[in-house]
């Protein structure tokens, strides 16, 4: 009897050794694809990275080598090109704060401060920065969230959420839109908002893409109108972030509609 308990306890262990050799190659494996799509996808972002900075960086360099050739230009065509390479100097300032910010949110998030805020009073804040340009378009603004919408947020995350919802509407929908916010449901700890406009929408085929690094439908008219490419990249990892998530469809009456949820307290 006590040599087939020696047997069995031999096989057992050498059935958890072979068990355990087993999980440790499938999770070498599992590891080593992870590393390869990792590696994959940083290799991307370096060269989306590399492909942005160098477009505002040459023309920065252009304006200023033509000014440096031609010393006898005309005061008037010499502010032009200081003026242009400026503009391009904010691109880049721009792009290089965006990028740090979703570095910090994917790599630094423990580190972003959470406080009780009011979700309506932002989103007023917001409407306010960009009272002039919407204005000039003729655009109207409605914040249906009802004062004392309380979030334990971050709340400079949240308002570049909302602000860069915003500003994509004032680049991208046309004029004479309306732009609305609301709460549409609060259950458990979430809240869940919707941001609309009444502008041009965008194509199917290219909304499930909107959310990538330096996405954009149309190149020539988003260099036109500025912008890092990163806006709605930095509004899916800010939602993220509290524990949400977004996504964006095409109304029916048209422009363009988003989802998302926001946690209202922690665990």
């Amino acid at each position: 009897m006590k040599t087939i308990f020696i047997i069995i306890n031999v096989v057992v262990g050498m059935a958890l050794v072979s068990a355990g050799a087993l999980i440790h190659r499938v999770w070498r494996k599992s590891q080593q694809k992870a590393d390869i799509q990792s590696q994959k996808l940083k290799k991307q972002m370096t060269s989306n990275i590399s492909h942005e900075l160098r477009t505002p960086v040459t023309s920065i360099r252009g304006y200023l080598e033509t000014i440096i050739a031609c010393p006898d230009m005309a005061p008037e065509k010499k502010q032009m090109f200081i003026e242009k390479a400026y503009n391009q100097t904010l691109r880049l300032t721009e792009l290089i704060t965006d990028m740090a910010l979703i570095s910090k949110m994917e790599e630094r998030s423990e580190k972003l401060h959470k406080e009780e805020i009011d979700l309506y009073d932002v989103v007023n804040e917001v409407f306010d920065e960009f009272e002039e340009r919407i204005q000039e378009k003729g655009n109207k603004v409605e914040n249906r969230l009802s004062a004392g919408t309380v979030l334990l947020a971050n709340r400079s995350l949240v308002y570049t959420i909302v602000r860069n919802l915003v500003e994509n509407t004032l680049k991208y929908a046309g004029d004479g839109v309306t732009m609305h916010i609301e709460c549409y449901s609060t259950i458990e700890k979430y809240c869940y908002i919707t941001y609309y406009d009444t502008g041009a929408g965008v194509p199917e085929d290219h909304l499930d893409k909107i959310f990538e690094r330096f996405y954009r439908i149309d190149e020539g008219r988003a260099r036109d109108v500025g912008g890092s490419g990163l806006g709605l990249s930095i509004v899916k990892n800010a939602v993220k972030f509290h524990g949400g998530t977004v996504r964006v469809i095409n109304r029916l009456e048209g422009g363009l509609q988003f989802f998302f949820s926001l946690r209202r307290q922690d665990d």
